[in-house]
């Protein structure tokens, strides 16, 4: 008997299988493809306080082995998630659902923790102090564990549901990071999100994307992945959701013996609509390929 559940935070999901924030909307856009009930759940697109359009297109560029974006989070802003989103998510998806947040400044941070966590199909909150695509905020607090520790202190005063913190992967000392917010009340970490890229236009040798950088995702990130889950993992105590690069069933199996107790499968998702649907799919014929009974058996196997 094939068993792929998971128990992340507390709460049982029915695969490890997690569409990353940024890559499948507020997952009713998804449902018209499939039915998403499938899913472990997803992390819907980073929420800010305000309202955000994000940067200036072009803000897409593809690479050999996979993608930049500096899409700047643009979302309707947190109030408006609450009134006119999550009704919609409720029709489409009955399980609890993870709610990404963003800000820059921690009383944003607080401010949308507290207001989202009011919400009773957030499952759990995942804070986003890794985003490389905004000016002014976001990666600034994942980058010094000082920082990282204060804004999650200040959201665990005011929320009641567990907080996954997302780290960023553009740091000396990724394990710094992952103590300080452990430390700091984080009931799990997620990692990593993407890595500062760049492409060039040879025919007008100008920057391909407005915003000159973005963040790079897809195939060529997974084994920095892979080895930044396996030191966090072997660090803290805490679960940890790993991501970057995930597209393939061996890949979750893969990120899992790394330590992580359930994983977000980004990039994928862009490429193909039905990703994350066909790794749930071919999950039981890679267990069996490798003599997995349980998922929950080989978290952290890899020593």
């Amino acid at each position: 008997m094939i068993d792929t559940k998971v128990k992340l935070c507390g709460i049982t999901l029915d695969n490890p299988i997690i569409p990353a924030s940024g890559t499948f909307g507020f997952g009713y856009e998804y449902a018209e493809f499939y039915d998403i009930n499938i899913l472990g759940s997803f992390s819907f697109k980073g929420t800010t306080k305000e309202a955000r359009f994000g940067n200036p297109p072009p803000r897409i560029a593809e690479g050999k082995s996979g993608m930049l974006n500096t899409v700047g989070l643009q979302n309707p802003g947190v109030d408006n998630v609450i009134k006119d989103l999550m009704p919609k998510i409720k029709k489409v998806f009955k399980k609890k659902v993870m709610a990404n947040i963003s800000g820059f400044s921690i009383d944003e941070y607080v401010y949308c923790c507290k207001q989202i966590s009011k919400c009773p199909q957030i499952g759990w909150i995942e804070l986003n102090i890794s985003c490389p695509n905004v000016h002014g905020g976001g990666m600034a607090f994942g980058t010094d564990p000082e920082l990282a520790a204060k804004v999650v202190k200040a959201v665990k005063k005011v929320i009641t549901k567990p907080l996954i913190v997302k780290l960023s992967p553009n740091v000396t000392d990724i394990v710094a990071i992952a103590k300080a917010v452990e430390k700091a009340g984080a009931d799990g970490i997620s990692l990593i999100n993407t890595i500062p890229g760049m492409r060039i236009n040879l025919k007008t040798r100008e920057p391909i994307l407005r915003n000159k950088f973005g963040g790079y995702s897809g195939d060529a990130i997974f084994p920095i992945a892979v080895r930044m889950v396996y030191q966090v993992a072997h660090a803290v105590k805490i679960p940890v959701v790993g991501m970057g690069g995930i597209s393939t069933a061996e890949d979750v199996i893969e990120m899992m013996l790394a330590g992580a107790t359930a994983v977000e499968v980004g990039s994928a998702n862009i490429v193909d609509p039905l990703a994350c649907k066909k790794i749930i799919n071919d999950l039981p014929r890679a267990m069996k390929k490798y003599n997995i009974k349980s998922l929950k058996d080989i978290i952290g196997g890899c020593k």
